[in-house]
């Protein structure tokens, strides 16, 4: 399996005191070895990360570590191959356009017989089940919605609905954001939690860092992060149940 994260946000904010967990879990306190990647949205634009190395042991995990790059939407992953070999094009997150926008997903999990799933516009470039999902979910939007609705967040409910036939073929764990919106669709093992004033302390899991929000935050500030397993652990996250989607606009649930 691997690890997914997310962030929502109303305000442009770093990620690095959460990054700096998870990629502790890629290779040293967890199993995921196999890669990971981050995408940070900036207006219009997003800029990735990969490595198909341990996160714990990348110089460009570190690097974002230490960059405190500010966005209002992030998606991140730590692999723990099981379908395609450890390669940069098997590494999470990936990224289509879809009516001018960059679209970028992550998947947590295996599936099984997933070879009927044939999308016809939209084309792995690796051998990874996760991909194949994520193009036969993004060919199945532009099918119902040829042009770019005036509600996307009724193209986000769709996936969602799309994502329960995904679930029939294994666990499908997923964060998928367009930049504005998040969502976050879980099977069997997913987290998320608000934070907003008043902004306490918090202290990671992973490694020995505690960083108090309130002195890094204004009063107004609303910052959604989503997590296969909580990160910290003197606050109190929100437990998905199998089945549920949660949709997130700006560190709201919407």
């Amino acid at each position: 399996m691997c690890e997914l994260l997310g962030m929502s946000a109303n305000v442009p904010t770093d990620i690095c005191f959460s990054f700096s967990g998870l990629l502790e879990r890629g290779g040293n306190t967890g199993p995921h070895k196999d890669g990971w990647g981050i995408t940070f949205y900036e207006g219009k634009g997003c800029r990735t990360f990969k490595d198909p190395q341990p996160s714990y042991q990348s110089e460009i995990a570190k690097l974002v570590k230490v960059y405190p790059i500010k966005s209002v939407s992030v998606v991140s992953h730590i692999r723990q191959g099981n379908r395609g070999r450890v390669c940069l094009e098997n590494t999470h997150p990936f990224t289509r356009e879809l009516w001018g926008r960059e679209i970028t997903y992550a998947h947590n999990g295996q599936l099984s017989n997933y070879h009927d799933l044939k999308p016809q516009y939209y084309r792995p470039v690796g051998n990874t089940d996760s991909e194949l999902a994520f193009c036969w979910l993004l060919d199945k939007i532009r099918e119902k919605y040829p042009k770019r609705p005036s509600n996307m967040a009724s193209v986000f409910r769709y996936a969602a609905k799309l994502s329960h036939t995904l679930r029939e073929k294994g666990v499908f764990n997923m964060l998928l954001t367009d930049g504005i919106f998040v969502l976050a669709y879980c099977t069997n093992n997913l987290h998320y939690i608000t934070r907003r004033a008043p902004f306490g302390k918090a202290t990671l899991i992973d490694a020995d860092m505690v960083v108090d929000f309130q002195q890094e935050t204004t009063p107004n500030d609303v910052v959604t992060v989503i997590a296969t397993r909580p990160l910290t652990n003197d606050e109190r996250w929100q437990k998905m149940e199998p089945g549920e989607f949660a949709l997130f606009k700006m560190g709201e649930l919407i």
